[in-house]
């Protein structure tokens, strides 16, 4: 059984930072891409950041020059460091990550999520 499990949001000011972690645990063969998605109230969920195995990473253009996204392969964790948060980062944050475990290691690897976490950014 494969699980992703975030850590990291809370409440912060504008103009401040945070670091989301999320980890995959469970019978891990191998993970492709992992990323981080938002949703925020009365809004779709979006593609916030996301990152290959190889650290190939892209970003929504609204967090281009403010959000980080890296991984510990080692360790199967991605990481979601945001700076200068605006109001408009406030949302639950979701962990997402394409993972084949070691039933299913010869086929297309399965989307994981996690339960999400919530940031919100306020004075």
């Amino acid at each position: 059984q494969v699980q992703l499990v975030e850590s990291g949001g809370g409440l912060v000011q504008p103009g401040g930072s945070l670091r989301l972690s999320c980890a995959a645990s469970g019978s891990i063969f191998s993970i492709n891409a992992m990323g981080w998605y938002r949703q925020a109230p009365g809004k779709e969920r979006e593609l916030v950041a996301a990152i290959t195995a190889g650290g190939s990473s892209n970003y929504a253009d609204s967090v281009k020059g403010r959000f980080t996204i890296s991984r510990d392969n080692a360790k199967n964790t991605v990481y979601l460091q945001m700076n200068n948060l605006t109001p408009e980062d406030t949302a639950v944050y979701y962990c997402n990550a394409q993972i084949r475990d070691w039933a299913t290691r010869y086929k297309v690897p399965m989307d994981y999520w996690g339960k999400g976490t919530l940031v919100t950014v306020s004075s």
